[in-house]
């Protein structure tokens, strides 16, 4: 239903646009946001990794990230924050790189590349980012990390669901900022519109008033 609303204002903003004589550059302005808005969609058949991963202090921890093959030439990466938009590199491909604790290896053959981090620290439990860097939008999937001062035990059902839910709640505050921002646009648009008709209509009067007399 949002994004039918999103599309509508875009169609609705053309006619403002063109009779208020605000170039193309403007208008694409809408288009672009759109996009920006769109494009964390992920498609769960194209990239997948586990939602949890949990792994010891001074430890090591072994993410897959599994693919689709029509990917297997593209650019795969590791990445940090709990926010995708603004996460930071840790390990990229196409060759097998790794810095001090981390390594990415991809096997184009099985379709999957994985992720070591050796060393555990506490201020490595975050939540990460299995990436295919490609074309008009990157494919992304996240992996929230836990790092134990024990040995750990799978986690249960429940465990999971209860990261999942607190994921959501850090998470939801960036999406409703991009709606806000791209609603705070649209009312710069519409204000720009009404401040050119006013002042083409305040040149036109004067106009007016020298041909009467």
């Amino acid at each position: 239903m949002s994004l039918i609303l999103l599309l509508l204002c875009i169609v609705l903003l053309i006619p403002i646009m063109r009779t208020s004589g605000i170039c193309a550059g403007i208008f694409k302005a809408p288009v672009l946001c759109f996009l920006w808005l769109t494009k964390h969609t992920v498609d769960s058949a194209q990239l997948s990794a586990p939602e949890v991963v949990t792994g010891t202090y001074n430890g090591s921890v072994t993410i897959s990230c599994q693919y689709s093959l029509q990917f297997k030439e593209y650019t795969k990466y590791w990445c940090k924050g709990q926010v995708y938009e603004l996460c930071t590199i840790i390990v990229k491909t196409p060759k097998v790189r790794q810095n001090d604790r981390s390594s990415i290896v991809d096997d184009k053959e099985a379709g999957v590349f994985t992720v070591t981090m050796t060393l555990l620290q506490k201020t490595d439990e975050d939540m990460y980012w299995c990436v295919i860097a490609r074309h008009g939008r990157n494919i992304f999937s996240r992996v929230r990390l836990l790092v134990s001062d024990t040995v750990t035990t799978p986690l249960t059902t429940t465990q999971i669901n209860s990261f999942l839910i607190l994921e959501q709640e850090q998470t939801s505050w960036w999406a409703a900022l991009r709606w806000i921002l791209f609603i705070l646009m649209l009312c710069c648009l519409a204000s720009t519109h009404i401040i050119v008709w006013w002042t083409k209509a305040e040149k036109k009067i004067p106009f007016f008033i020298k041909t009467q007399t």
